[in-house]
């Protein structure tokens, strides 16, 4: 189920629309606002991440406002993988740090699929945590949007 907003670009999805598409919620998801970021899913969206698992928009959010709250200073980069039509497939990584200031980069893919209307119906993610040394970050622009000259994750070998 979906509303009717629209959140382009619409599938189906050519290479371009794609990459567009994983670039905006990589600038969404660093804002590191939840609200603003559940409202790129459809009220009933279907979500798999790691141990947890959401079954609608408020769910995400309130997965999100957990996830924002525990992982600090969060930065990610994320990488199309693969399209199809209404599909996406992303590698990704991220970092961040705890409450004891133990830093951490996250490593994960994500399987997504998207209503006609530009929203995520369906996200699934598995994430791996590598602890890292403040000194071993590789993501290191002020919080919010990676600038665009900023290496990706190809660029930088993860």
């Amino acid at each position: 189920m979906s509303t009717t907003e629209t959140r382009p670009p619409l599938p189906p999805f050519t290479r371009d629309s794609a990459i567009l598409k994983v670039r905006l919620a990589e600038d969404g998801w660093n804002t590191r606002d939840a609200k603003k970021v559940s409202m790129a899913y459809t009220l009933d969206t279907k979500w798999r991440n790691r141990a947890e698992f959401a079954i609608n928009r408020a769910e995400a959010e309130a997965f999100l406002t957990r996830k924002w709250i525990k992982e600090l200073d969060y930065r990610l980069i994320k990488e199309i993988w693969a399209f199809t039509d209404n599909r996406i497939a992303v590698r990704y990584a991220y970092e961040w740090h705890d409450d004891s200031d133990n830093w951490f980069r996250s490593y994960g893919n994500e399987n997504w699929e998207f209503a006609e209307d530009g929203l995520m119906a369906h996200r699934f993610a598995c994430v791996n945590d590598l602890p890292i040394k403040e000194s071993e970050r590789k993501f290191r622009w002020p919080l919010g949007r990676r600038p665009d000259d900023h290496p990706g994750l190809t660029e930088l070998g993860l």
